[in-house]
């Protein structure tokens, strides 16, 4: 115990503790101050409160000495008191004698001590007595200097207003306004020009004027306005930097085709950009490139693109120098500039939407900008290269080797060694698509089919491309297979779905059609063949409300695709609907005004509105641009009968007979064609000619073709012919042509035939007896009454003839006749006095063999 506290002893003595108080205190003196600058104590400083309450008029009496006139009080601190000081005021009062030198008197008006202070007036330095302040003068609204600032006003909100309406595609409104705000501003001018200087005008506002004037003339196409407005900017050398906008005025002589003024404005404009400004000058740069290239001068353009591409190497430029290249046909360039596309940096870092760790912040950062406008604006740029370099591959591939097929593979080589590694699987796809368009469909098969045993992107696409291909060579079943295999590569392909609802469609299940297509139309709403067969289903199930909708939504994203202005007016047709279905057809003619089909279509519509005016001018102008279908042949054939004019039917029947050499039918009216117009001769040749062609068919054996040919002889008759029977006794019945006649009696007419043909010989028995009463040519005349008595008594032995007829001695001659293929003809009533001439029956026999016993 004594050992330690020892021990304890000696440990206390090496120990030396801190002094309670430091000399070396770092923060003393913080709290003191000057008692002159404490304002909380100046309610108790009598000598402050007497020099407020008497304005100094009454003073302390001046001593020599000063005198504390505050009541001494400690300073608290934190640190205890202080000393304190004699006096809050901190100086010697005025007149006061301090260390042998008395203070100057000083002026007390300006701070506020007047001789009405020394009157008993209270103390107010800052005269607040007076009252408030009166208000502010206003502002004449009449005064120039007002006018004009409401006139700036109205100007700039015209600007404003012409770039909004430019911007929301109002293009004449914008011109108005642009117009409207060049008045008021020039009317601003002037006024400023008789109040101000001419150096004050507002320059800034004179500019943007007079730039979306000429910009609204530009987007208006009004290009000689707008060339002079920038002319007048130009030239005006108030306005600086306004050289640049020769670039302008260079795009109009553009778009006007005057090549070499828009490549000299570019010129002066890249003069007028200094080197600090390079993205100008390159886009400048670009500018002359592809006037160059309207102009056909290559040469030219490649200098200007291979300078871009040295200076700032850009995508635009890269395809642009391709294409020039591919232009002069100068394949090893051609390959140097289809590397140097590839070799242009994206600048798209996707390593920073991936998650580098489990952070929930940093996740939620991550998937905050994984679709947002910069990543949009990377998709859009990389979309963009990747149809650049497809783009020059395929027109590149075919002519920089000796095959397509060997430039295609070094296109390939080339895409794999840079960093669009992924279009490589695609160049194969389309070298396979080559293939199918040069009809080599087993070289594209094989580059198909080993594509498919790859990652599942590209093998979905080979498979539907597969699956397309047996569709198009109707092997549904192949077809079908390949499409399930890129159904299950790719459940999102809406390409797929398609086919896989195509081959469906095929075997006639149209629901389970329509549920493929309407699986591909949500996977992607902008697939046009999904919803164009979903409406070919619809049709076929007989909804046609429904298909109706899918083709008008169709519509709405083709506007003009003929197929779907066509399957819009066929909905209505089957509808019933024949005005709309006109409608929408004459929008198909507008799109396509030389298709055959559609003008047959509208023809064959206005027919049966029963407009036949119309009918026959479509019909007309689709026989005109496809002379070969026979149901608008048919149809022209059938108006020219019915307007009589049978010359030019018979152009429309011989063409029908050309292109169906086989078809009677067509010769048969040509010769009826024939007989109408009065050429006998020609139409008894061309039954000839028809009957040796088709000796075992019965219509063409009697002339007489059922529905359409089937006619009373008597249309044989001459129009002005006023007793027929000689004419046709002498021109054909009695011509010894036994197939003729023999032909006709077996058809439905030779009954009514018989009658008339009865009473024409009767008359010619009648005439005949007259004659050879009054005894003249009795020879011959008896003759002519002989064999009509004959042809008489051949007429009641054939069948349906036992019918009794009335003489005709006493009675007129009704030869009138309806003709079904034209309107009804009268033949005049006449009586039979017309004397037989001899040569009436020169050279003919009535043979027994003429008529069937």
């Amino acid at each position: 115990m004594e050992t330690f506290q020892k021990r304890e002893v000696q440990m206390m003595q090496n120990v030396h503790l801190a002094p309670e108080t430091d000399e070396d205190d770092l923060y003393s003196g913080y709290n003191d101050y000057n008692p002159i600058y404490d304002i909380e104590e100046l309610e108790n400083d009598a000598a402050f409160q007497q020099a407020v309450r008497t304005s100094h008029g009454r003073r302390p009496p001046i001593t020599a000495k000063i005198s504390s006139t505050a009541v001494t009080r400690p300073i608290a601190t934190g640190y205890g008191s202080k000393t304190s000081l004699a006096s809050s005021i901190g100086r010697p009062m005025t007149g006061a004698i301090q260390d042998g030198v008395t203070r100057p008197m000083t002026a007390v008006r300006a701070a506020g001590f007047t001789k009405a202070a020394l009157r008993g007036s209270a103390f107010d330095p800052l005269s607040q007595s007076r009252g408030p302040a009166p208000p502010l003068e206003a502002k004449k609204k009449d005064s120039p200097e007002e006018k004009i600032k409401q006139l700036e006003k109205e100007v700039n909100e015209l600007v404003e207003e012409s770039c909004i309406a430019n911007s929301c595609g109002d293009l004449k409104l914008a011109l108005e306004k642009a117009k409207d705000a060049g008045r008021k501003e020039r009317v601003l001018v002037r006024q400023r020009e008789q109040v101000t200087t001419p150096e004050n005008i507002n320059l800034d506002l004179t500019y943007s004027v007079l730039f979306n004037l000429a910009s609204q003339y530009s987007v208006n196409e009004m290009y000689a306005e707008a060339l002079n407005t920038y002319q007048v900017i130009v030239k005006n050398k108030m306005f600086s930097n306004a050289g640049i906008l020769k670039m302008n005025m260079g795009n109009i002589y553009l778009k006007q085709r005057n090549y070499s003024k828009a490549i000299k404005f570019y010129r002066m404009a890249l003069d007028q950009v200094s080197s600090v400004n390079n993205q100008m000058r390159i886009k400048i740069m670009q500018n002359i490139g592809v006037t160059f290239i309207q102009a056909g001068q290559y040469s030219d353009a490649i200098n200007s693109y291979e300078h871009i591409m040295s200076m700032a190497p850009n995508l635009k430029a890269g395809y642009n120098l391709t294409i020039c290249y591919f232009a002069v046909g100068d394949r090893e360039k051609m390959k140097k500039a289809f590397q140097k596309l590839i070799a242009v940096p994206l600048e798209i870092d996707e390593d920073k939407y991936i998650s580098p760790s489990d952070d929930p912040h940093t996740n939620l950062v991550t998937e905050a900008i994984k679709n947002d406008h910069l990543r949009q604006m990377e998709h859009e740029r990389r979309a963009m290269a990747e149809k650049y370099i497809m783009t020059s591959a395929k027109l590149i591939a075919p002519v920089i080797e000796t095959s397509f097929a060997a430039g295609y593979d070094w296109c390939v080589e080339v895409v794999k060694a840079s960093q669009y590694v992924e279009l490589a699987n695609d160049l194969e796809i389309n070298k396979a698509v080559t293939y199918l368009r040069q009809k080599d469909y087993n070289q594209a098969v094989e580059i198909l089919k080993v594509l498919e045993k790859k990652d599942s992107r590209v093998k979905s696409a080979a498979a539907t491309n597969l699956s397309a291909l047996y569709y198009m060579g109707k092997d549904f079943a192949q077809a079908s297979s390949y499409a399930d295999i890129a159904v299950n590569s790719d459940r999102y392909n809406p390409a797929a779905l398609t086919n896989k609802g195509n081959t469906v469609f095929a075997n006639g299940d149209y629901e389970k059609a329509a549920e493929f297509y309407k699986e591909a139309l949500r996977n992607d709403s902008s697939c046009t063949e999904a919803l164009y067969n979903i409406g070919l289903t619809y049709e076929k199930l007989n909804r046609l409300d429904e298909a109706l909708d899918c083709f008008l939504k169709l519509h709405a994203i083709l506007r003009n695709s003929a197929e779907v202005l066509y399957q819009i007016a066929n909905i209505y047709e089957l509808m019933e609907n024949p005005s709309q279905a006109i409608e929408w057809l004459m929008q198909v003619v507008s799109v396509i005004p030389t298709d055959p089909q559609v003008l047959s279509k509208l023809g064959e519509l206005y027919d049966r509105e029963g407009d036949k005016s119309q009918a026959f001018q479509y019909y007309y102008e689709s026989y005109r641009y496809f002379p070969c279908n026979i149901e608008v042949i048919e149809w022209l054939g059938a108006y020219y009968i019915d307007t009589q004019f049978w010359e030019k039917a018979i152009q429309y029947f011989e063409r029908a007979s050309l292109i169906q050499p086989t078809q009677v039918k067509w010769q048969l009216m040509v010769a009826s064609c024939f007989r109408r117009s009065g050429n006998y001769q020609k139409a008894l040749d061309t039954y000839k000619d028809t009957h040796r062609k088709f000796p075992e068919n019965v219509e063409c054996s009697g002339s007489v073709r059922t529905g359409h040919m089937e006619r009373d002889p008597l249309n044989l008759l001459p129009r002005k012919s006023v007793l027929p029977g000689p004419e046709i006794a002498k021109c054909n019945y009695f011509s010894g042509e036994k197939y003729y006649l023999s032909a006709f009696l077996g058809s439905s007419l030779h009954r009514s035939w018989i009658k008339r043909c009865s009473g024409i010989c009767q008359k010619t028995e009648e005439v005949g007896k007259n004659e050879r009463n009054k005894g003249t040519d009795s020879g011959q005349n008896y003759s002519a009454s002989s064999k009509g008595e004959r042809l008489n008594a051949r007429l009641r032995a054939l069948p349906g003839t036992n019918e009794p007829y009335e003489s005709s001695s006493n009675k007129e001659i009704d030869a009138s006749y309806v003709d079904p293929l034209g309107p009804q003809i009268e033949r005049p009533k006449t009586a039979a006095k017309k004397r037989i001439d001899e040569d009436d029956f020169a050279d003919e026999e009535l043979g027994d063999d003429l008529l069937p016993e």
